[in-house]
C-alpha cells in the first residue's frame, strides 16, 4: 500500500541523499586543491591536469546518456545502491593508482557510476518532495558541497600533505561503505514510476525526452550553468599559490571559509527560491556570481584575508545559484520521464564542466617563473556564459501540476 512520507521520514532521505551527493561531490573537488601536487608529482602540465579533472566529467557524461536507457525501468532505491557501490569501488581504485595512467582510468570509472549518483538524487527529490516545497529540499541537499567544502576538502588536503594524496580517496571509499547501509535502511521503495499508466520502453521515453523542446531548453540552461563556472574553479588553488603567493597549509582556509558560509547560505537560498521564484532567485545569483568569478582571476598581490573574502562569495554564488537552477530544471519535465531527463541532464552538466576545464586548461599559460597566465580570459568566458544563463532560464517551463508519486515505504 502505498503512503507519503512522514516528515521525520522525509527529512532521513533527504539528509541520506545528501551523503550520498557529499562523497560525489567530494570525489571530484579534491582533485582541484591536490593541483600543485599532482603537477609536481607526476610531472604534468596544466592542460594534463584539466585532462585529469574533465576526464571524471566526460565520462560521467557518457554514463548518464547511457543510463537514460534504463534509468525509469527500474526501482530509483535499488538502482542508486548498485551505482553507489560501484562509485566506492572505482574511489578505492583511484587511492590504488600508482601512475598517471592508471588514475585517470580509476578516474574514468568513479565517473562513470559516480555520474549517474547526482542525477538520481535529484530525480528523488523530484518523485518524494511536492513542487512547493521542492526549492528549500533541493537546499537540503545541495549542502553536500557546502559540507564537502568545510569538511571534507580541508580533511582531505589535511591527509595528503602529511601523508600522501592517496589517503583522501581511501577514506572517500570507507565513508561510501557506510552510507550504503545507511541509505538500505532509510529510502523507501521508489517504483510508483514503473506502474504510470503512460509508462513507455526505454527508446519511446528516450525519444519523447529529447523531442520536447522545453527539455531542450533546460537542457542548454544547465549546460550554461555548469560552464560559466569550470573555466576558472579548477584551477583556483594553482593560481592562489603560484600567483598570489599563498602557502600550501593556508589553502585549507579557502575551502573552510566558503564551505561554512554556503552551509549557512545554502538554507537561505532554498526559502528564498520557494518565496520569490525559481527563474527569478536563480537570476539574481546568476548576475552577482559575476563579480567573485572575474576577480577570482585578477586577485594576484591581495593579503590572504581578502583572498579568503573573494573566494568565499564565489562558493556562496556558485553554490546558491544551484539550488534554484536545479529546482527549475527539475521541474521541467513530467514524473514519468524525469528519471531519463535528469539523467541525460547530469549528462549534459558533466560534459559542460569538463569541457570548460579542457578550454580553461588551453587558455591558461605559464611563464618563466611557474606563474599562471591569461588566467584571468578564462574568468571573462565565464563571466559572459553566466549572462547568459540570465535569459536562459525565463525560457524554461516547470510542470507545477505535476504531482510527485507516492512512494511505498520499506
Amino acid at each position: 500500500m502505498s503512503h507519503p512520507l512522514s516528515p521525520s521520514r522525509e527529512r532521513w532521505v533527504l539528509l541520506t541523499l545528501a551523503g550520498v551527493q557529499f562523497t560525489h561531490i567530494l570525489d571530484f573537488m579534491i582533485m582541484m586543491p591536490l593541483g600543485p601536487q599532482f603537477t609536481q608529482l607526476l610531472g604534468i602540465s596544466n592542460a594534463q591536469f584539466g585532462f585529469l579533472v574533465s576526464a571524471y566529467t566526460l565520462s560521467a557524461g557518457a554514463s548518464g546518456l547511457m543510463a537514460a536507457m534504463y534509468v525509469d525501468q527500474f526501482d530509483r532505491k535499488r538502482l542508486l545502491l548498485v551505482m553507489y557501490t560501484l562509485f566506492g569501488l572505482a574511489t578505492l581504485a583511484c587511492g590504488l593508482a600508482p601512475t598517471y595512467a592508471w588514475l585517470m582510468l580509476a578516474r574514468v570509472a568513479a565517473g562513470v557510476f559516480g555520474g549517474v549518483l547526482s542525477a538520481l538524487s535529484q530525480t528523488i527529490v523530484a518523485d518524494l518532495v511536492p513542487f512547493e516545497r521542492r526549492g528549500r529540499a533541493m537546499g537540503v541537499v545541495m549542502t553536500s558541497f557546502s559540507v564537502s567544502t568545510v569538511a571534507g576538502v580541508p580533511l582531505g588536503l589535511f591527509l595528503a600533505a602529511h601523508w600522501s594524496w592517496h589517503l583522501p580517496f581511501f577514506a572517500i571509499a570507507a565513508l561510501v561503505l557506510v552510507l550504503i547501509v545507511v541509505a538500505r535502511q532509510t529510502l523507501p521503495v521508489i517504483d510508483a514510476h514503473l506502474h504510470h499508466p503512460h509508462r513507455t520502453s526505454a527508446w519511446v521515453g528516450l525519444g519523447r525526452v529529447l523531442a520536447d523542446a522545453n527539455h531542450l531548453k533546460a537542457f542548454a540552461l544547465s549546460g550554461l550553468m555548469m560552464f560559466a563556472g569550470f573555466t576558472v574553479i579548477p584551477y583556483i588553488t594553482i593560481y592562489l599559490q603560484s600567483n598570489a603567493g599563498m602557502r600550501p597549509d593556508q589553502i585549507p582556509w579557502i575551502y573552510l571559509a566558503g564551505g561554512a558560509a554556503t552551509l549557512v547560505s545554502a538554507r537561505y537560498f532554498g526559502h528564498m527560491t520557494d518565496r520569490l521564484g525559481k527563474a527569478q532567485t536563480f537570476r539574481r545569483l546568476a548576475a552577482v556570481v559575476c563579480a567573485p568569478l572575474l576577480l577570482t582571476t585578477l586577485s594576484a598581490g591581495l593579503p590572504v584575508w581578502a583572498l579568503v573574502i573573494i573566494s568565499t562569495c564565489l562558493f556562496m554564488a556558485m553554490s546558491g545559484r544551484m539550488i534554484p537552477g536545479m529546482a527549475l530544471i527539475s521541474s521541467a519535465s513530467v514524473p514519468h520521464l524525469r528519471g531519463t531527463f535528469m539523467t541525460l541532464n547530469a549528462s549534459v552538466q558533466s560534459a559542460a564542466m569538463g569541457l570548460a576545464a579542457i578550454t580553461g586548461g588551453l587558455i591558461i599559460g605559464r611563464d618563466a617563473q611557474g606563474q599562471l597566465t591569461h588566467y584571468w580570459m578564462a574568468g571573462v568566458l565565464g563571466v559572459l556564459v553566466s549572462l547568459a544563463t540570465i535569459w536562459m532560464a525565463g525560457q524554461v517551463q516547470v510542470h507545477e501540476s505535476a504531482a510527485p508519486p507516492k512512494p511505498v515505504l520499506s
